[in-house]
């Protein structure tokens, strides 16, 4: 599961609306747990640089680099990511799975037309790799 403050959420929610028709991204930080409840503390927006932001997202690896060393300054951990989906799916696509990198962090969506807010675990055991559906309580 991932506790997402309703604060958070929203932000990201607006950024979305306000990003259409890319895709937005960005870094999630706070408290990581790989098996049990994750808290998010802050969000960090990064700059989509995919080569096509309306189905795909990326982010420029040294902007990560810079977002990871801000979590580490503040003593957070990487939760995970979000992203956008201006058009659905309320859910992983395939290209997310493809690209899927970070074992047991949290991937959540903002779907804006179905509007939805969920997030994935992605589970990589070089056998089975996948995303499971977790639970979002907003504090």
């Amino acid at each position: 599961m991932i506790v997402l403050p309703t604060a958070i959420r929203d932000a990201i929610v607006e950024r979305a609306r306000e990003g259409r028709p890319d895709e937005i991204c960005g870094v999630l930080g706070g408290e990581y747990d790989p098996d049990g409840r994750s808290r998010v503390r802050s969000q960090y927006p990064a700059a989509n640089v995919a080569d096509r932001p309306r189905t795909r997202y990326r982010i420029d690896p040294e902007e990560q680099l810079a977002i990871f060393e801000r979590l580490e300054d503040r003593d957070e951990e990487i939760v995970g990511f979000y992203h956008s989906h201006p058009r659905g799916p309320p859910r992983p696509s395939a290209t997310d799975e493809a690209r899927a990198t970070w074992p047991d962090r949290s991937y959540v969506i903002v779907s804006l037309e179905p509007f939805e807010v969920g997030s994935w675990r992605w589970r990589a055991d070089g056998i089975d790799d996948r995303f499971e559906r977790e639970r979002v309580p907003i504090e």
